[in-house]
């Protein structure tokens, strides 16, 4: 499952490892390996590495720029 967050200033992506600072957006991935668990685990991704894997897209409509972590 994938949520769009906004960082409180304590939050690394796990794949560069930068913080990402307050007030910024912010990826998390929730991988459930087994159906019957619960909780997988659970991945953040800066806005950056987001993009470069795949999981944002931006797209521009009436010349206003927008990203989105939802296809």
């Amino acid at each position: 499952m994938r949520r769009g967050c906004i960082s409180l200033g304590d939050v690394q992506c796990d794949k560069c490892h930068k913080i990402i600072p307050a007030y910024d957006r912010y990826l998390q991935v929730e991988e459930v390996k087994d159906k019957e668990a619960e909780k997988g685990t659970v991945k953040n991704f800066c806005v950056t590495c987001a993009t470069k894997k795949g999981y944002a897209t931006s797209s521009e409509d009436k010349g206003e720029k927008t990203l989105t972590f939802f296809a």
